[in-house]
C-alpha cells in the first residue's frame, strides 16, 4: 500500500531553498519551487486547450501523464542542482553520460520516492530512461511550459544584466526551443504576456512568487503562495495514491491544490486569525474574493474565448460549492458536495469528475506545518511558529486517512 512519509515532504519542500539564475543580478531571489508552480500552470492551460479533442478516458490519462511528468522532472532537477543547464544539456547529448546521471539520480531518489508504490517508482525510472518520450504530446506540453515559464524569470532578470554576455544566447535558445512547440495551442497567445488574454491570467498566477507568506513573521526559508501552491498540489496528488484515488480525481486535486490560493492575487495572503476576528468577515472576503475573481481572471479568459479554462478553474476553486475544501463531484452535468466517505466509496470513479476537499485541506495544513517545522529547525522561532505546530498537531492528531495512513502519527515524525 503506498504511503506518505517525512522525508517524501521535505524533498518537496527542499525546492523552497534551491536558487536559479544564482549567477546572474536578481531583483529578488528566485526559487526552483515557483518556477515549478508557473510551469504547471502552463502545464495545465496547454492541456486543457490540445486535449480538448481526445475522448475522456484519454484525456483524462493524458493529464495524469502530465501530472506525473511535472513531479518527476521537479526530482530530477532537485537532485542535480549544482549542474548548469548548459552543462546538463551537453550531458544529455551523450546517452552514455546521461544514463550514467540518471542512474545516479535514481539512486539519490529512491530512499525518499519508493514508499509511494512500484506503480510510481517504475513510472518515475521509465519516464527518466525513455529516449522517446519526445514525441509524446505529455512531453511537449510539459517542455513548452518549462521554457514558458524559465523565459518569464528571464525577463525579470534581463534589464539587471545588460552587460552579461550569456544573455542573448540565454534569449535566443528560449526563442529557438519555444519556436519548436508552437504547433501547440495557446503557446503563441502566452508568448504575449499582457497582450493577449491568456497571457494576462499566466502574469497574474506569476505574481504570486513575489507575495510572501507569513508576511509578519520572520523564517528561513522563506516561501512565496505560488511556492506553496505547488507543495500542495504535490502533497495532493501523493495522499491521493494512498488512498487508491481513480485516476480523474488525483488528476484533479494536483490541480485544485495548484490553484486553490490563486485569489491571494487579487486580494493579498489574509491569515486565519483575521478572517475569524470579527463575526461574518470571512463570509465578506469570500464574497469579495469571488467577485475580484470574476472580473479579473474567469472574464478575462471568457473574453478571449476559453470557456473550458475558465469553467474547470471555477470547478478546481469551488465556486459552485462555496469553497475550495469541499468535495465535489460533477453527476448529470451540475456540480455536487459531497462528503469524505462517498468521495472515497460511492464517488471514486472517473466518470464523476471527483475532486477531494477533505484531503486537500490536509495538505494545505501540512504544507503550512512545514514551512512552520523547518524554520525552527532553521534558528527561528517565535510564538506564532509555535503556535502553528501545536495548533496543526492538535488538529490531526487522531485523522486517519486509511488504515495505514495516519496523519497524526506522520506528524509525529516531526521531532
Amino acid at each position: 500500500m503506498p504511503s506518505v512519509r517525512k522525508s517524501l515532504l521535505q524533498l518537496v519542500f527542499s525546492g523552497t531553498s534551491m536558487k536559479r539564475w544564482n549567477d546572474k543580478m536578481r531583483p529578488m531571489e528566485l526559487m526552483e519551487v515557483d518556477k515549478q508552480a508557473h510551469k504547471m500552470i502552463m502545464a495545465w492551460v496547454l492541456y486543457t486547450l490540445n486535449g480538448s479533442h481526445l475522448d475522456r478516458e484519454s484525456f483524462i490519462a493524458l493529464g495524469d501523464r502530465i501530472v506525473r511528468g511535472g513531479i518527476y522532472d521537479y526530482f530530477y532537477r532537485l537532485v542535480i542542482t549544482d549542474i548548469k543547464p548548459p552543462v546538463f544539456y551537453q550531458i544529455k547529448a551523450n546517452p552514455a553520460h546521461y544514463r550514467q546521471l540518471t542512474g545516479w539520480v535514481l539512486e539519490q531518489l529512491k530512499p525518499r520516492v519508493q514508499s509511494l508504490g512500484e506503480s510510481f517508482w517504475q513510472g518515475m525510472r521509465e519516464y527518466y530512461e525513455d529516449e522517446g518520450k519526445d514525441v509524446l504530446l505529455s512531453h511537449n506540453i510539459l517542455q513548452a511550459a518549462h521554457l514558458l515559464a524559465s523565459r518569464w524569470e528571464f525577463h525579470l532578470i534581463k534589464g539587471l544584466n545588460p552587460h552579461d554576455e550569456e544573455m542573448n544566447e540565454i534569449e535566443n535558445n528560449f526563442i529557438r526551443g519555444i519556436a519548436t512547440h508552437e504547433d501547440l495551442v495557446g503557446v503563441q497567445e502566452l508568448m504575449q504576456g499582457n497582450g493577449a488574454q491568456l497571457g494576462r491570467f499566466i502574469q497574474l498566477c506569476g505574481q504570486l512568487r513575489f507575495q510572501k507568506r507569513w508576511s509578519q513573521t520572520p523564517r528561513i526559508p522563506e516561501t512565496s503562495v505560488l511556492g506553496h501552491m505547488f507543495i500542495v498540489a504535490c502533497y495532493g496528488y501523493f495522499f491521493s495514491l494512498t488512498v487508491e484515488a481513480c485516476k480523474a480525481r488525483r488528476v484533479n486535486n494536483f490541480f485544485a491544490g495548484l490553484f486553490h490560493d490563486i485569489p491571494e492575487v487579487l486580494t493579498r495572503d489574509i491569515i486565519s486569525p483575521v478572517k475569524s476576528s470579527v463575526k461574518g468577515i470571512g463570509d465578506l472576503i469570500k464574497e469579495y474574493e469571488f467577485k475580484e475573481m470574476d472580473a479579473k481572471i474567469f472574464r478575462t479568459l471568457e473574453a478571449g474565448g476559453y470557456f473550458e479554462l475558465s469553467q474547470r478553474l471555477k470547478y478546481f476553486l469551488g465556486v459552485e460549492v462555496g469553497s475550495e475544501f469541499a468535495a465535489t463531484i460533477i453527476q448529470n452535468g451540475e456540480t455536487r458536495k459531497v462528503d469524505w466517505n462517498q468521495i472515497q466509496n460511492q464517488y471514486n470513479k472517473d466518470e464523476f469528475d471527483p475532486k477531494d476537499g477533505f484531503m486537500l485541506k490536509i495538505c494545505d495544513d501540512l504544507a503550512a506545518f512545514i514551512e512552520a517545522y523547518t524554520a525552527t529547525r532553521n534558528g527561528i522561532t517565535n510564538d506564532q511558529l509555535q503556535q502553528a505546530l501545536g495548533n496543526i498537531r492538535k488538529k490531526y492528531q487522531q485523522t486517519s486517512l486509511t488504515e495505514t495512513m495516519h496523519i497524526g502519527g506522520l506528524l509525529a515524525d516531526f521531532d
